[in-house]
């Protein structure tokens, strides 16, 4: 047996473990040895783990640690920390980990970052702290970070970078050029550059592979483009992502009230907003409040969802109480009973398909005053030929199951009813709350549910009860 004393500890080599299984998913080896690193204190290890991890892998992997882990890999990193990988996490993380972190430690992780990463990590947090970690940071970065704060939640002024090259028209390329060659305070990536007075007006911009291919003593004057696309800070960000989407933009230039150039968006920033909407239009169709995370306590997503849940229970009283409205057929044939949830959830699920489009339609500006008719008209065509094929179906089942051709009759009837009726509330109601100034997304499935149950029941029962009592 050998000697333990002659046995040499090999360290093992942190390269050696994949960050990603054969999903994509942050392996538990990796997370293992970040934990391991965390609780023995080993800095050393952690930042040849983590330190040359992309934001995008570093916000995964403080996803993947427990809650008390988090603010200690990242105090543990120290100045190798990246902060712009707290942008990639979701809210509710980057919180709790700037609760646990000290104003110091904040200020100095937001220092080197872009400014519009810088504000994304400050928006949530309290004034007094918000001021607190501005007051610890140099003048001018201080000033551009309290004005982007000061923007609406939800705005250009907020996703905005105001790290821009502005160079007066009287510059030649040459000029242009090596300027951008010789200073260092520039941002990391642009794609063009803007022309401004001197009173920092936009007067135009020009296209950084024009600038390359122009001779250098050609005036930038002579290269701009005065006819560009700009947007205002007080802008709303969704409105700003359908105008990169409409115009396939690669970066926008950011105005100010007086036309003054104050920042910019580049087309990242804007698939970060455009994940974000559309995943709050779909939590929206289901009941659930936009800004629930994935990370939220039981309690928090608990109460986001008691609401709505209260009034679909409302809803569906009212849509019960069609069905004691016709107790004596329920109990002169049973067969009613059993049929009538059939009819209703048709409806409801034809309905959802309708509103699902149109709720969409209607977010991405696809579906206005314009076209609403031709797509009601749309709808309801759909909603007959659907409703003809399922009265079809739905009667000959209900024929061969309880050999009442009568009934059959009955739910054929009730079932084209029902669907013509599911596509028109599907899509008008999300056309009137439109209308209303109300989120059609929020609001619309309630509704829809409502009328497509109430409608189910009521034309199914009640064309029974004619149809029987003429019998």
């Amino acid at each position: 047996m050998a000697d333990p004393q002659d046995m040499t500890v090999v360290t093992p080599d942190p390269a050696a473990v994949e960050l990603r299984d054969a999903a994509g998913a942050i392996s538990p080896e990796y997370v293992e040895r970040v934990v391991e690193a965390i609780y023995a204190s080993d800095a050393a290890t952690l930042r040849d783990l983590v330190g040359d991890l992309h934001e995008a892998d570093s916000g995964d992997l403080i996803e993947a640690l427990d809650p008390e882990d988090r603010p200690r890999l990242v105090t543990l990193m120290g100045a190798d920390f990246d902060f712009t990988a707290l942008t990639e996490v979701d809210d509710t993380v980057r919180e709790d980990i700037l609760e646990e972190l000290s104003t110091s430690t904040v200020a100095e992780g937001v220092r080197d970052l872009d400014s519009d990463d810088a504000v994304r990590i400050l928006e949530d947090l309290p004034k007094d702290e918000q001021d607190e970690i501005l007051d610890q940071l140099p003048a001018s970065e201080r000033v551009a970070l309290a004005r982007s704060l000061d923007y609406p939640e939800a705005s250009a002024g907020r996703r905005m970078q105001d790290e821009v090259i502005a160079v007066p028209p009287a510059w030649t390329v040459g000029h242009a050029i090596d300027y951008l060659r010789e200073t260092a305070e520039l941002p990391d990536r642009f794609y063009e550059i803007y022309v401004v007075d001197p009173d920092r007006k936009l007067l135009g911009a020009v296209a950084l592979d024009k600038l390359l291919r122009t001779n250098r003593p050609v005036s930038v004057s002579e290269l701009m483009d005065e006819d560009f696309r700009r947007v205002h800070a007080d802008d709303d960000q969704e409105e700003v992502a359908r105008m990169f989407e409409r115009y396939n933009l690669i970066a926008v230039p950011v105005v100010d009230d007086d036309d003054r150039l104050v920042g910019m968006i580049t087309f990242d920033d804007i698939v970060d907003v455009i994940e974000e909407e559309a995943e709050e239009d779909i939590k929206a169709l289901g009941g659930v409040a936009r800004e629930e995370e994935l990370s939220d306590t039981v309690w928090t997503i608990t109460r986001g969802r008691f609401n709505w849940l209260l009034v679909n229970l409302g809803t569906a009283f009212l849509a019960s109480s069609v069905l004691g409205a016709f107790e004596g057929e329920l109990q002169k044939m049973v067969a009613l009973a059993v049929l009538a949830p059939i009819v209703a959830s048709q409806g409801g699920n034809a309905a959802t398909q309708t509103m699902t489009v149109a709720v969409r339609a209607l977010a991405t500006r696809e579906l206005n005053d314009s076209n609403a008719m031709r797509v009601i008209v749309r709808e309801l065509l759909v909603g007959l030929l659907n409703g003809i094929a399922f009265a079809v179906i739905t009667g000959v089942a209900a024929y061969a199951w309880f050999r009442v051709p009568d009934l059959g009759i009955v739910i054929a009837l009730a079932m084209l009813c029902n669907l013509v009726a599911a596509a028109l509330g599907g899509i008008l109601i999300p056309l009137i709350l439109h209308r209303l100034k109300a989120d059609p997304a929020v609001s619309s499935g309630v509704f829809v549910t409502t009328i497509t149950d109430v409608v189910g029941f009521f034309s199914f029962l009640g064309i029974a009860s004619l149809w029987f009592g003429f019998k």
